[in-house]
C-alpha cells in the first residue's frame, strides 16, 4: 500500500529519523507542527505485524509512504 501527498518533502537526511520518537524533519523547512509521535507508532505497530513502512521523498516534491503488509 502507498500514500502520497503533495507537501513540502522531507529531506535524505531526515527520512531515517521521523520513525522515531520525538524526531521530527527539519521544521524550518516546514510548518509542520506536533511532538514527533506518529509515525513511530505507525512504525510499532507495523514491525508488530512483522510488516514495515518505507518512505521516498525529496524536499519540495511531496512524499510517498510505502506500507509492507505481511499475510502471516
Amino acid at each position: 500500500m502507498r500514500v502520497e501527498d503533495t507537501g513540502v518533502g522531507i529531506a535524505k537526511e531526515y527520512q531515517q529519523q521521523i520513525f522515531e520518537r520525538y524526531k521530527q524533519a527539519d521544521l524550518q523547512a516546514a510548518s509542520a507542527e506536533g511532538i514527533g509521535l506518529g509515525l513511530a507508532i505507525v512504525r510499532k505497530i507495523l514491525e508488530l505485524h512483522q510488516s514495515s513502512i518505507r518512505v521516498f521523498s525529496e524536499q519540495g516534491k511531496g512524499a510517498a509512504f510505502e506500507f509492507v503488509l505481511s499475510s502471516r
